[in-house]
């Protein structure tokens, strides 16, 4: 008896009924729905980059993708129109964040119990004190950026400059996050870690969420991000799902950026790479995990590649590459092992802005026999892993099992 949690990132499914409080640059996210609009989009022929026609993801289909969108919005989702096969339904958020951690914490059984901090949408962004601090823990004299952007955006704008004065760049978005993007070459991969990991503490203290190593490589006009990131999270105040099963001697494997999330907190293995890789980790962990082991996954490709960057065409391709590798997987699964898959928030490459969509996400169960769950908590998730694998849950949610 195995669990495996796997969160498609951004992977969301509308019908946030708080929607309306959580904003893209001055328009709300009320009527945001990433896999509908997606859906949508594909069947109109407006994502027709690197792919064609309807959307084709049919084992997440047969899971009960398509009926979870419409039980979370009442959104129609071409193509996506299967009876379920298996458990399925729909999870609300109650934590204040539209933000990877508060997604990932709450799934894994621990609402966000604090309110994050927010850099203003201002230039400059960060208070001089931590411009500071930065510079002082860099030795350098300056800081480049300082401003909310995208990643890729931000280093085409400043690697040149960055380059030539050796000062890092450093940016944040609508989540609670400090991002310092730097050369792994000029600057130095290690510097910069250095440099996160010691910064790291003073942000956490003003409830940043995660300070995040952004490394690049390449010369101006060819300038590319390395697999090297790092993200330094706070700590989860209180035991997770990673820790019950811990704590009641079952193994855990972590794949993908589970391990940066929670700060390896009741984790055993970590497992990391590109997404293409990580299918291959998972498929891995599938055949070989021992009984009684979670293994807590994160595939982010979906959201940093294509939500962020509004591209409907390359987020259906994720999807469909993505439903091909499940394909594979399922059939691999032990009697009595049980998969489900999940999301943290949304990003709808619909809508507008670059920032997360507020939304419900799927959640589809895999070796829990068949029917609706309805609508359901996120840190019920995390109850329902501890209940399949008789350990005893520590937060609020309660099992759907």
């Amino acid at each position: 008896m195995r669990a495996f949690l796997v969160v498609m990132d951004s992977v969301g499914i509308g019908g946030a009924p708080d929607a309306d409080r959580y904003f893209n640059d001055d328009r709300p996210d009320t009527g945001a729905n990433t896999v509908a609009h997606i859906a949508q989009a594909c069947a109109a022929g407006r994502a027709e980059e690197g792919r064609s026609g309807p959307l084709r993801i049919p084992h997440l289909d047969a899971l009960g993708l398509g009926a979870a969108v419409r039980l979370a919005s009442g959104d129609d989702a071409p193509g996506l129109t299967a009876t379920p096969t298996g458990l399925w339904g729909a999870a609300t958020e109650v934590s204040r964040g539209k933000d990877t951690p508060s997604g990932h914490w709450e799934l894994a059984g621990l609402p966000v119990p604090w309110d994050w901090h927010y850099f203003p949408k201002a230039e400059p962004a960060f208070p001089s004190e931590v411009t500071s601090r930065v510079c002082a823990l860099a030795g350098t004299d300056g800081i480049l950026g300082d401003c909310h952007g995208s990643g890729t955006v931000m280093i085409d704008r400043f690697g040149a400059a960055h380059l030539q004065s050796g000062w890092p760049i450093c940016y944040t978005s609508a989540d609670s996050v400090f991002q310092i993007a730097a050369h792994e070459e000029t600057f130095g991969l290690d510097r910069l870690l250095d440099l996160c990991a010691r910064l790291a503490p003073d942000l956490h203290a003003m409830k940043v969420g995660r300070v995040i190593a952004r490394p690049f490589v390449g010369q101006e006009g060819e300038f590319r991000r390395t697999a090297n990131r790092r993200d330094y999270a706070i700590a989860p105040p209180s035991p997770v799902l990673t820790d019950w099963v811990q704590g009641a001697g079952g193994k855990v494997f972590a794949v993908g950026k589970i391990g940066d999330i929670f700060s390896m907190r009741g984790i055993d293995d970590l497992r990391k790479g590109t997404d293409a890789t990580l299918m291959d980790h998972l498929g891995d962990l599938v055949r070989d995990a021992p009984d009684g082991s979670l293994t807590f996954a994160n595939f982010v490709e979906f959201d940093s590649l294509y939500g962020h960057r509004r591209d409907v065409s390359g987020y259906a391709r994720a999807l469909e590459w993505f439903d091909d590798g499940l394909g594979r997987i399922l059939p691999q699964l032990r009697d009595g092992d049980l998969l489900c898959l999940t999301a943290d928030h949304g990003n709808d490459p619909t809508w507008s802005g670059t920032d997360h969509t507020r939304e419900r996400v799927p959640v589809l169960i895999h070796g829990g026999g068949a029917g609706e769950i309805g609508q359901v908590a996120f840190a019920d998730v995390a109850a329902s892993i501890a209940a399949h694998l008789g350990v005893p849950p520590q937060g609020p949610g309660k099992s759907f099992l």
